[in-house]
């Protein structure tokens, strides 16, 4: 651990108040930032969308399966990639059963990557997932709803509303992660909402847990994670899991 102050309880405990001010009024505009989440105009989705699923194919309409909400993961697996992205099983692994609570409150969530189908399932049976993947090879979804202007398409400036930068990588040809939203009503599917890079952050559970720890996301423990079943790699070496 590094040298750290120490205190009394009461010292603590007056710092800890403080603090308790600061994290409500954190939730509370995170509340105000939910409802203005759900006034965000529609956009109604004319494209239509195939998706190969376990099923067989689908379409968008199709994947919300009863339910009037759809929640998209963009899960960066794309058709060259041997694996997904680390950092996109990290995610899998805070969506994995927790995701079986949300039909309960008419939304459904998929998982969407350009891989072909038999690649992601063979990756879902590896590391356990139960939650649907479906693949989008073939059909432009995962670029259109990475929110690429018609100049983003080209340039590869659009992700994450022209935010992120371009780092020499082609954003046009690449896999990228995020959460999109869609609603179902009267047959027409409406685009409602997206998020990406570290809009995502708070989707994961392990950095929430992280940042409550006494060292947060970093120390000498810090790093990227490692996909599941590499944990269990390394402690049957004898080697120390992080």
């Amino acid at each position: 651990m590094s040298d750290h102050s120490t205190g009394t309880r009461d010292e603590w405990l007056a710092a800890r108040v403080e603090l308790l001010e600061r994290e409500k009024e954190l939730t509370r505009q995170s509340d105000e930032l939910a409802r203005q989440r759900q006034e965000l105009p529609w956009v109604q989705v004319d494209e239509d969308y195939r998706f190969q699923t376990e099923a067989g194919e689908r379409t968008l309409a199709e994947l919300f399966d009863g339910c009037s909400q759809l929640l998209v993961f963009h899960l960066m697996y794309g058709p060259e990639d041997e694996l997904p992205c680390i950092g996109c099983s990290y995610h899998g692994d805070s969506f994995d059963r927790a995701v079986a609570h949300l039909p309960d409150h008419d939304v459904r969530f998929v998982a969407v990557s350009r891989g072909p189908l038999d690649k992601l399932l063979a990756y879902k049976r590896r590391i356990g997932w139960s939650f649907p993947w479906v693949s989008a090879e073939g059909n432009d979804f995962s670029l259109d709803f990475s929110v690429f202007t018609d100049q983003g398409r080209r340039d590869g400036t659009g992700f994450n509303f022209g935010t992120a930068k371009n780092a020499g990588i082609d954003l046009r040809s690449v896999e990228l992660h995020g959460l999109s939203a869609f609603a179902l009503q009267d047959g027409i599917v409406h685009h409602t909402y997206s998020t990406y890079d570290r809009g995502t952050d708070v989707l994961n559970v392990d950095w929430q847990l992280l940042d409550r720890a006494p060292r947060g996301r970093g120390g000498d423990f810090g790093g990227w994670p490692r996909r599941r079943y590499e944990y269990e790699l390394v402690t049957e070496w004898g080697q120390t899991p992080l």
